[in-house]
């Protein structure tokens, strides 16, 4: 029997990303290395990359990336888009044989054009409301069929394995593109399968995280009131849902946004100027469904935009750090070092603290 100190158990799901804001774009070879020095953050059961700049001739169609169990999915998938979209292009996505993928479903890829139809346009407020909804039908609706990347000129790449695995599967060298998620999966409450794999995506964005929202049933009664469908049996996808709610629909400043999710506790608002005091009153009051509960951290990203986020009281670990035009980060400095041997600088942000990098520039919100 091994004793206390003799056994380390990771804390669970490894993280790993970064930004170059100038656009440099980088292959995925090494993202794919620097993940498996965290190989036993994870246990096979799921691993995944995000990345953003990857389709350029391709930029303007929207790039769904879909998993299907059986060509009868795959024929009523098309049936159906077919009502909102001009199919310009569609392709199995390319992949290697690799002895430890097995069972992989059906995995293609549709660029589309949405139709100039004006009916279509009566039904929503905006074209990435119908995009939302059409995502949410096929995952609900359409049995064997899901839709796991729904952006455009970006991509998500995932499946039941380790990171080095999915990464040479995909063939990701491949690929290049000036942000780069990756994440490597230890599920604890719900399976490991194909769909339940991270990157979550919807529309352009992209979600990584660590940990365990307790607040899940919460969180999914009150998304589910807009629209969105949680149907990928894991508590990462109501996140990824709620971010698009919060920034895209409602507007909320980035700031506000993902306060929502690690709140300053009502002791810490007390404190604050009286402006600011009743802002976070309200927020907490209107947003109080929205609030992550549990350990978490996460790695939010869009086309121009990079975030990171612990929840309030860092009970996962999230190290950041800074070299030149780039900002890095992961579960561990290890994996960040694989990437860039001598960072600029190199920190551990504060609970609840977001660090945030845009393509123009890079700032660090204090509390």
């Amino acid at each position: 029997m091994l004793k206390e100190g003799e056994i380390r158990i990771p804390s669970a799901c490894g993280l790993l990303g970064y930004i170059n804001k100038r656009e440099k774009l980088t292959s995925g070879d090494s993202i794919v290395k620097a993940m498996s020095l965290m190989r036993e953050r994870g246990n096979g059961l799921g691993a995944g990359f995000a990345v953003y700049g990857i389709y350029p001739d391709r930029k303007d169609y929207y790039a769904f990336h879909l998993f299907f169990e059986n060509k009868r999915a795959k024929e009523e998938v098309e049936d159906f888009i077919q009502e909102y979209f001009i199919i310009v292009d569609n392709e199995e996505i390319p992949t290697r044989k690799n002895k430890n993928i097995k069972k992989s479903p059906i995995i293609w890829r549709y660029f589309l054009k949405v139709k100039e139809k004006e009916d279509l346009y009566d039904q929503y407020e905006t074209e990435e409301d119908m995009i939302v909804d059409i995502v949410m039908k096929i995952n609900s609706k359409i049995e064997g069929a899901y839709v796991f990347s729904s952006g455009k000129n970006m991509g998500i790449f995932k499946g039941v394995g380790y990171p080095e695995d999915i990464g040479e599967f995909y063939k990701l060298e491949s690929y290049k593109g000036y942000i780069w998620t990756a994440h490597s999966r230890f599920p604890t409450n719900t399976p490991g399968w194909w769909g339940g794999a991270h990157p979550f995506g919807l529309l352009n964005w992209a979600v990584v995280h660590n940990g365990e929202i307790s607040s899940y049933g919460t969180n999914m009664r009150f998304i589910e009131m807009f629209g969105y469908k949680c149907t990928l049996r894991t508590d990462t996808e109501v996140i990824t849902y709620l971010f698009d709610l919060l920034v895209r629909k409602h507007n909320l400043p980035l700031e506000y946004a993902l306060s929502t999710f690690a709140p300053p506790l009502y002791s810490v608002i007390e404190r604050m100027p009286e402006s600011k005091k009743e802002v976070y009153r309200a927020l907490r009051a209107v947003y109080q469904s929205c609030l992550l509960n549990g350990p978490f951290a996460i790695i939010i990203t869009s086309n121009d935009l990079f975030i990171a986020l612990n929840d309030r009281i860092k009970l996962r670990p999230l190290v950041v750090a800074e070299w030149n035009d780039y900002l890095f980060a992961a579960s561990e400095e290890s994996a960040i070092r694989a990437l860039c041997p001598n960072p600029d600088k190199v920190w551990m942000p504060k609970g609840g603290e977001p660090v945030i990098a845009t393509l123009e520039k890079a700032r660090v919100m204090l509390s």
